[in-house]
């Protein structure tokens, strides 16, 4: 990977981790068409440049972080099941999940299926327009469907998102419960992964990931305020139709 490469994925990381099309499944096929080889060192980068996405978030919904404490015990309830599979199948993911565009391929054309169905669901049954009023048992729910983002291309925002809308949320509340419910769940995943990976490091490799770090924050940033401008007056439609069309052109082309 050479310093335009890690711009280019940090960009894509950016422009992805909070859509519902799966950044990590984005990272990945970008990644083999570009022809960087999959190691130990790139499946760390795909994962530690969400560090830079999550800061985007801090930086946008920092006063919420800051006072509203009903907000933080959902995110909280919801990150659970996620915390414990995540820490419990580390290695497993690691080592035959990441990085296998078979599996990202089939991943994105269900989920964007599975975004579908709950899109038309939640016009006729969300009733929630706030998170705030979210139960924790539906918290958790949500939580539940958040560790399904294991699986590359799965999408965690998708999952989230899903969720929401399943459980009752109005579009733009589900989004931005994935937006917040994003910070805990990637903060610990990437660090962990880090600290898990540190001393293999090189001085350069460093450098590449504070480059797709920088990249993927303001990326993020510009990204997650076109989205909410947008679902508010849309559905989810034209992403779900769109990983499913992506899966099956990159199946054809390249696998």
């Amino acid at each position: 990977m050479n310093i335009y490469e890690a711009i280019i994925l940090g960009i894509v990381e950016g422009l992805t981790e909070f859509l519902p099309v799966s950044s990590t499944g984005h990272l990945i096929l970008v990644a083999h068409i570009m022809g960087i080889k999959d190691n130990n060192f790139t499946k760390s980068f795909e994962i530690a440049i969400q560090m830079g996405a999550i800061l985007a978030v801090l930086f946008l919904y920092a006063k919420r972080f800051l006072k509203d404490y009903e907000v933080w015990k959902r995110i909280i309830t919801a990150f659970l099941p996620t915390g414990l599979l995540g820490f419990l199948l580390y290695k497993f993911i690691k080592s035959y999940l990441i990085g296998n565009d078979k599996i990202v391929v089939v991943s994105l054309v269900l989920g964007g299926a599975f975004l579908l169905f709950a899109d038309r669901v939640c016009e006729r049954f969300c009733y929630i327009g706030d998170t705030s009023k979210l139960s924790l048992s539906r918290a958790f729910l949500i939580g539940v469907f958040q560790s399904l983002a294991m699986i590359p291309g799965v999408s965690r925002s998708a999952s989230t998102i899903i969720g929401g809308m399943l459980v009752g949320l109005h579009r733009r509340a589900s989004a931005e419960f994935s937006f917040l419910l994003a910070v805990p769940t990637m903060l610990i995943a990437t660090s962990y992964d880090i600290y898990k990976s540190h001393t293999t490091f090189t001085y350069s490799e460093w450098h590449l990931l504070t480059v797709g770090f920088l990249s993927a924050f303001l990326t993020a940033v510009v990204t997650v305020r076109a989205f909410i401008g947008f679902i508010s007056k849309h559905s989810f439609l034209p992403f779900g139709v769109y990983r499913i069309v992506l899966g099956i052109v990159y199946a054809l082309l390249f696998l």
